[in-house]
């Protein structure tokens, strides 16, 4: 069936309903939009994908009133291609404007390509714009291999334009029909590939046909002659396949998908390591820890408790509501979002681990834990008293409207973010429960009542059911896990077992919340980049919990599609050419959405594909993402925050948000330090990330070990770690050995990798490296000491050519530093960069202290760079020339855009031949 395509972009706007029923064609007559290959020049709205898919769209009208205009209107075009020319002389347009709630272009016009440009239809008769209508324009026959339809003044790129039909004349022979053979993946040995491949033709199909076209082994077809099925694989490798479809012998195509088959994980899955009291001992994380703590977090206190709110309204006073209603009382209605519990919970969660740091005396850090702790004592109440008699926790459901909202998990109320708001909350308590070293159960026991309704209400002959946000998923794994972990006999296995669940009822909805296929079968990244991270991350666990090699298969495959089709420079993910998510592999536009929860939420990723791996390679990724794409989402002050992070940027942070979703994410991700930093094995112990800090390790070989590290990572690559076990035993230590190429998309001008030397007591040693990780095994007693070297020097990187946004432009990088150019540092960053050497030096005076990189322009004059986290902390606040504009969001999930400023600061840097 159809789904209509734009649905999610306009649900906020809108209220659009979608008649559930099976496709009908649009026309009977033969489309050649069937087999055209789509392109366009909008750079928003929705992908093209179902825009000549011959299916008429279905929609159902209503009679909300229209929303002001408010969205910004350019011109666009979307252009049909065919392989070999074809005639027509007549085409249908299908336009509708979402019930009044966008306009349509102000006029439009149809061009064909003559062999050398695009010109003009000869004699067009038609060009109408009748709403919810397929409006035909007919004109004298051309023979051509390209169409364009341009649209004057459309609102949100190509959105009001639902379908475009080209009619066949009978001149014109069939063009070959249209095969995608489905995206490139990776599968278990042992395991199977699902096989989904979609062909549109202009006549009848006569056969299609799977074969392996290469590979090291045999593959086994469950029906080679279905477009739908699955395969298995004989031997590790490297396979293409190949799916061909035929109209008749001399009228077909094929495509063809590479499958990498691998082995499972060998082995249990790495250990946690809970965040616990630690001390950071670095000048960069000091220096942002202590914004955090000292600002930010304060701040976030101070905007939950207030009432006045405008934008991104819905504290703490939801809570006390919410008691009133369970209490019978009179209560006021829910403020803010459905999901508004999210901050309040992330907060919580923030404020729990902020206050494991030490403060080491400083008075100030003092002062905002000691705010922290009353926040505590006050907030814990308010919100336990919102819970539901039965564990049931959301204060949007029990404020609710009961005629819109009239059950708990309901098919209608997906988007409800009953999970969301969960999720968050069992997430706070275990940090609330290790920061009181479990002295203090009550947030503890309370997310287990409520993890516990959710089991007796939803699972195998009970309730199925999904979340349109995947945040319950992830925390109920994570919980489980702690659980086992805290009270042991297996009594958090329930919780995992409902987060496969959830994840196993993922089906027949839309690729906007990853429901489109079951997640065993999704091979490619897609939809929104936060959900679909937190989706992935919840996969990742389940995969490792559970075994599963069907989700073992679709994790690999989306780590890999994301992470070289699909992944920024600087760690960051969601082009935001669908709604706040993915675009097609390879289209990065510079101008990115980059959500900084999407980048806590890829950490998050990375970190259960190295428990599951024991691989270093995901710690690379998540160390970029953590220095580049998440670290600078706070300014230096720690008073204002970037909700999107592009790589070209001018604007400066805001204060909050309509949708402050993000506030809390931030410092409850970059603060957990010590469980990004090490994790533990069989008698092993990982190190992961190297930041100067004292960190209790618990349970290493029998033993609890005390690592202290010093370091000015990332300024230098000098690291000194004292391991101080409280009783002498044996056991692996595994020392990370960074690789600063991260992604098949981006090419270094050299390799900067390795160890320059490595020492234990003093004598140097020769570890043997495995899967990234220098290995030392020896009976380890307290005061043995670890020192070695990373090699630190700029790189110049380049992009995959298929990104067309970087062609013929470099990225600068320094250790796990992205850099960026910017104007206040009074250069024009839109020249070339020279061929001058590029160096370092430390600049302790600017941006509370950085490297920055020298160099030159091509012109001669001085190129300054600056860490990519320290970007647009120096924006000049200087009248704008044009009234700002705003866009409207697309989802109730998704702020406005301000779009005003030239650009001031940019990643990637002009380069000459």
């Amino acid at each position: 069936m159809k789904l209509f395509r734009s649905i999610m972009l306009l649900l906020v706007l809108a209220s659009v309903s979608v008649a559930a029923q099976e496709n009908k064609p649009i026309t009977t007559r033969p489309n050649l939009a069937m087999v055209a290959t789509v392109t366009t020049s909008a750079r928003s709205g929705q992908p093209v994908s179902t825009l000549n898919d011959g299916a008429a769209p279905v929609v159902v009208n209503n009679t909300r009133p229209r929303t002001p205009p408010r969205n910004p209107r350019s011109n666009v075009w979307v252009q049909y291609e065919w392989p070999r020319a074809v005639s027509t002389k007549e085409v249908g347009v299908f336009f509708w404007d979402y019930n009044g709630n966008i306009r349509l272009p102000e006029g439009y016009r149809l061009q064909y390509w003559n062999g050398t440009s695009f010109v003009a239809l000869p004699n067009t008769q038609g060009l109408a714009m009748v709403n919810n209508r397929l409006n035909s324009t007919s004109f004298d026959e051309i023979k051509t291999t390209r169409m364009r339809l341009e649209l004057d003044s459309a609102e949100w790129g190509i959105t009001s334009v639902l379908e475009w039909v080209v009619y066949k004349t009978d001149n014109s022979p069939n063009p070959p029909p249209l095969v995608n053979a489905g995206a490139d993946r990776d599968v278990m040995i042992g395991g199977k590939t699902y096989l989904a491949a979609a062909v549109q033709s202009v006549g009848k199909l006569s056969k299609v046909e799977w074969k392996k076209i290469s590979g090291p082994g045999t593959v086994a077809f469950t029906n080679p002659s279905e477009l739908n099925g699955s395969a298995t694989f004989s031997a590790l490798g490297d396979y293409v396949l190949e799916l061909k479809a035929a109209e008749t012998e001399n009228n077909a195509s094929s495509g063809r998908i590479k499958v990498k088959v691998h082995q499972p994980p060998t082995g249990k899955r790495l250990d946690v390591v809970y965040t616990k009291r630690y001390s950071i001992d670095n000048k960069l994380w000091n220096d942002r820890a202590k914004a955090m703590i000292v600002n930010w977090i304060p701040y976030c206190i101070d905007q939950n408790e207030r009432t006045d709110l405008t934008i991104g309204q819905g504290g703490i006073d939801n809570f006390i509501e919410a008691a009133k209603a369970i209490r019978g009382e009179l209560h006021a209605r829910h403020k803010g979002y459905v999901f508004s519990n999210a901050w309040v919970h992330q907060t919580v969660e923030s404020i729990c681990i902020a206050l494991m740091v030490d403060p080491k005396g400083d008075k100030d850090m003092i002062a905002a834990q000691d705010k922290m702790r009353a926040t505590l004592n006050r907030w814990i109440p308010i919100i336990l008293a919102a819970q539901e008699p039965d564990g049931y926790l959301h204060t949007a459901f029990t404020l609710r409207d009961t005629a819109r909202w009239k059950e708990r998990w309901s098919p209608r109320n997906r988007g409800d973010h009953e999970g969301y708001v969960a999720g968050y909350f069992i997430e706070s308590a275990i940090n609330h429960y290790t920061l009181t070293e479990g002295k203090d159960r009550r947030l503890y026991d309370a997310a287990k009542k409520l993890a516990d309704c959710w089991v007796r209400n939803i699972g195998p002959g009970k309730k199925e059911w999904y979340d349109g946000h995947q945040e319950m998923e992830q925390a109920l794994v994570r919980f489980g896990r702690f659980v086992n972990d805290m009270e042991g006999n297996g009594k958090g296995d329930s919780y995992v077992k409902l987060a496969k669940f959830l994840l196993d009822s993922r089906k027949d909805g839309s690729e906007y919340d990853q429901s489109h296929v079951p997640v065993q079968q999704q091979y490619e990244a897609v939809g929104h980049a936060v959900r679909a991270t937190y989706n992935y991350s919840a996969m990742a666990d389940v995969a490792a919990e559970t075994g599963d090699v069907d989700y073992q298969s679709a994790v690999m495959s989306l780590w890999n599609n994301l992470t070289n089709k699909k992944y920024y420079v600087t760690g960051g993910i969601g082009s935001g050419e669908t709604s706040e998510g993915f675009g097609g592999n390879y289209s990065l536009r510079n101008n990115a959405y980059c959500e900084s929860c999407s980048s806590a939420g890829l950490i998050f990723f990375q970190y259960k594909m190295n428990l599951a791996y024991h691989d270093a390679k995901y710690v690379d990724n998540y160390e970029e993402t953590m220095y580049n794409a998440l670290l600078g989402s706070l300014d230096l002050e720690g008073k204002n925050f970037y909700y999107t992070n592009p790589l070209s940027s001018s604007q400066p942070r805001d204060p909050w948000h309509v949708c402050p979703c993000c506030v809390g994410n931030i410092p409850r991700t970059l603060l957990m330090i010590p469980t990004w930093t090490y994790v533990t094995g069989d008698k092993a112990l990982y190190v992961n990330l190297f930041i100067g800090s004292t960190i209790n390790v618990e349970r290493v070989a029998g033993t609890d070990v005390q690592m202290i590290q010093k370091t000015n990572y990332p300024w230098n690559g000098n690291v000194a770690i004292t391991v101080n076990p409280k009783a002498s035993k044996e056991f692996t230590l595994y020392v990370r050995v960074p690789n600063r190429t991260t992604s098949a998309l981006y090419r270094p001008d050299k390799e900067v990798k390795g160890l320059k030397w490595i020492k234990v007591n003093g004598k140097t040693v020769t570890p043997t490296i495995d899967k990234g990780y220098a290995m030392i095994k020896r009976t380890w007693k307290a005061g043995d000491k670890v020192e070695f070297e990373m090699p630190m020097e700029v790189q110049k990187f380049t992009a995959d050519e298929r990104i067309e946004a970087n062609k013929d432009r470099v990225a600068l990088r320094y250790g796990p530093l992205v850099y960026n150019v910017e104007k206040a540092d009074k250069q024009d960053i839109e020249k070339e960069i020279g061929k001058a050497p590029l160096t370092t030096e430390w600049k302790d005076d600017l941006l509370r202290g950085i490297m920055v990189i020298k160099g030159q322009w091509a012109d001669g004059t001085p190129l300054v760079a600056i860490p990519n986290y320290a970007r647009n902390n120096r924006i000049e606040q200087a009248p704008v020339t044009e009234p700002a504009k705003t866009t409207t969001p697309t989802q109730a999930a998704e702020p406005p855009q301000r779009i005003t400023r030239t650009v001031s600061s940019v990643v990637w840097i002009k380069e000459g031949n």
